[in-house]
């Protein structure tokens, strides 16, 4: 009999220390706005999301619009690594995985459902491909347009003025004023200053 209640202290211990470290990273604040936003109709109340992301810590300059609540990942301490400048546009579905810094400039467009990664891996032995964690900023200058479903990947600057075709995969970093489309992205037009 003696056993039984050693064998169910330690399940409440193993399942305390389990719902531990399944709601430590839980912010409600972070929850909260995320709530509002969400509430908020697609494509009205444009303003009033671009507020609720600078509540959450984000610098997000005058005139930016958001179109849809985008998705944050990487921690709250993630948030203050994300500045937008002014006069934005960021539609509908975008994410924004915030591992290390995305400073996006002034006049920056986002397309709906745009995605920007700051965190891949190194390749790892055969038992396990994806190894180590590794950070990259990336950096989306003034006046850059990203077209619907373009993807981002970690170390990459888009030059300003610059245009990402929709649906591009963007590996390595795109020189001002040109345009790039593709999976990866290769440049198929100089465009003018």
């Amino acid at each position: 009999m003696s056993r039984q209640p050693a064998a169910f202290s330690r399940l409440v211990q193993d399942v305390a220390r389990v719902l531990t470290g399944e709601v430590e990273r839980f912010q409600p604040l972070q929850h909260a706005l995320n709530l509002v936003s969400r509430a908020i109709p697609l494509q009205t109340g444009n303003r009033i999301r671009a507020s609720t992301i600078r509540a959450r810590g984000i610098e997000v300059g005058e005139g930016t619009v958001v179109y849809g609540a985008p998705e944050f990942s990487g921690g709250q301490s993630g948030f203050a690594r994300m500045t937008i400048g002014r006069n934005c546009v960021i539609d509908i579905g975008c994410s924004f995985e915030l591992g290390d810094a995305i400073a996006i400039g002034d006049n920056v467009t986002l397309g709906n459902n745009v995605m920007v990664i700051t965190t891949t891996h190194e390749l790892g032995p055969r038992e396990h491909r994806a190894g180590r964690v590794v950070n990259s900023p990336v950096q989306i200058e003034n006046g850059a347009w990203i077209g619907p479903r373009s993807v981002i990947l970690p170390g990459v600057t888009i030059g300003a003025g610059a245009i990402v075709d929709a649906g591009s995969v963007v590996n390595k970093t795109v020189a001002p004023n040109t345009r790039v489309r593709g999976t990866p992205a290769k440049v198929v037009e100089e465009l003018a200053p």
